[in-house]
């Protein structure tokens, strides 16, 4: 058996080693979360981009807006003045009524 006589670890040198390690299993443990986190919101948006109507949890995806609701944020936030946003809500409620028919 080999002794290391001239290689003696003080305190600090225990210290550091102890640092050391835990420094590099809390780096490899969150690298690993990261990781699988990352990879299940991906699979996530894979699948809530393909999933149909029909299919249970359809309703959690983003939910879709409808023309007027669309027509009125634009004019909260100002990129279209009052007689604009008037004259596009008739047009879309006249289409809405022809539509129903």
């Amino acid at each position: 058996m080999m002794y290391w006589y001239d290689h003696e670890i003080s305190g600090w040198g225990w210290f550091a080693m102890s640092i050391g390690m835990l420094l590099f299993w809390a780096v490899l443990i969150t690298g690993a979360v990261l990781l699988v986190r990352a990879l299940i919101r991906s699979d996530e948006r894979r699948h809530s981009a393909t999933r149909s109507s029909s299919e249970p949890g359809a309703a959690q995806g983003p939910a879709v807006r409808s023309p007027e609701e669309v027509l009125a944020d634009r004019f909260a936030r100002g990129e279209i003045d009052e007689q604009e946003y008037r004259a596009r809500l008739a047009t879309l409620r006249d289409t809405a009524g022809l539509v129903k028919h």
